[in-house]
């Protein structure tokens, strides 16, 4: 069996756009750390694919290359790299100008090429993005009758209409690899199987944003032929987390925030969703500098709505306020108290009913 390590999307050097710049700077020194952990998490195996995406842009700042050289040539491992739709090969790309040690190979080609290492009995196909977009790489290939242990390494996405190197089941199938390492999608996939070939996403290495939240790492174990055993590895510094509070029945927003919060998490970098109805006054600026110190960095969204009445509506020019003019002018006439609750019970089922509810509110 081989041992090998399978990451994608590092997207190093990423701007941060949401985070204020000193944090936005920290989080790309992190981003650059982060390679030192994957290098120890790497000690032991025999070959390292990296699926594409490991630049935000087809360029980098000095550091960061300088960073993935020296972590890259510390390995002991083969390391294959393929370039994906941010990181695409050109003379230009950082993969053209860093002088890479020897055990490190990228794919610089929109063809399938492969690399024989006899020593550990594997054979690491590959192929490059050389732009933003790219055709299907992986159709109509298979690999040939060896004893080899078939690896191969792809930037692409299982989505037929998609410009990202689209490939499908059938494609992975008819392939005959052994593993089929992808990148390109930011959650990890698990492991799956086409045919008899085991294939997986491992997800982004660090999430950068809320539609990257939850643990973050890469995929490690060892492939012989007809035989899987991988498992991930979370490894990300923070993590993105997306949290409500329910403001409905409380008197304060900022205590339901905090109640909302807890303990927090100082590693990570919130966003806190208020939602309900509430008429009170909501001052999100308050709430991040009151809780902001539970997080890396938090971010408050009021997104309540104000607390209405069950009349509220009637008489406008709609279904609901036709509904509620009705009611209300029965309401208004009824001889007796008794009569007044069922009516006001009338218009808050229909209400429910109306706005698709299994309750109405206030």
């Amino acid at each position: 069996m081989v041992k090998l390590l399978h990451a994608a999307d590092f997207h190093m050097d990423s701007p941060f756009y949401s985070l204020p710049e000193e944090k936005a700077a920290l989080r790309r020194r992190e981003q650059r750390e982060l390679l030192e952990k994957l290098a120890a998490a790497a000690e032991d195996v025999d070959v390292v694919l990296l699926a594409g995406d490991l630049f935000d842009a087809n360029a980098g700042y000095w550091e960061t290359c300088e960073t993935l050289k020296n972590v890259l040539g510390s390995l002991k491992a083969q390391v294959f790299i393929a370039p994906g739709n941010h990181d695409y090969y050109t003379s230009r790309s950082p993969y053209a100008f860093m002088d890479l040690p020897e055990n490190v190979h990228v794919f610089k080609v929109p063809q399938m090429r492969s690399f024989e290492l006899p020593e550990l009995g594997v054979r690491v196909w590959g192929a490059g993005f050389v732009s933003t977009g790219s055709d299907d790489l992986l159709r109509g290939f298979r690999v040939p009758q060896s004893d080899l242990v078939e690896l191969m390494v792809l930037h692409a996405d299982l989505a037929p209409a998609s410009r990202y190197d689209p490939i499908t089941q059938e494609d992975i199938a008819a392939s005959g690899l052994d593993y089929l390492a992808l990148g390109h999608v930011h959650a990890y996939s698990g492991i799956r199987k086409a045919g008899r070939t085991a294939y997986a996403y491992p997800g982004c290495l660090e999430g950068r944003g809320f539609d990257e939240t939850g643990p973050k790492g890469f995929i490690r174990g060892e492939i012989a032929k007809d035989a899987c055993a991988l498992d991930f590895v979370p490894l990300a510094t923070r993590e993105y987390r997306v949290l409500e509070a329910d403001l409905t029945d409380a008197a304060d927003a900022l205590e339901a925030a905090r109640a909302a919060v807890g303990q927090g998490s100082p590693r990570d970098v919130a966003r806190l969703l208020l939602k309900g109805e509430f008429s009170g006054e909501v001052d999100t600026s308050a709430i991040e500098r009151a809780l902001g110190d539970k997080f890396f960095h938090l971010t408050v969204k009021d997104l309540t709505r104000p607390r209405r009445g069950v009349w509220d509506g009637a008489g406008d020019d709609t279904l609901t306020g036709l509904f509620l003019a009705d009611l209300k002018a029965r309401y208004d006439e009824a001889p007796d108290e008794e009569s007044r609750e069922a009516l006001l019970l009338a218009a808050r089922y229909g209400l429910a009913a109306l706005e698709g509810r299994e309750e109405w509110r206030p």
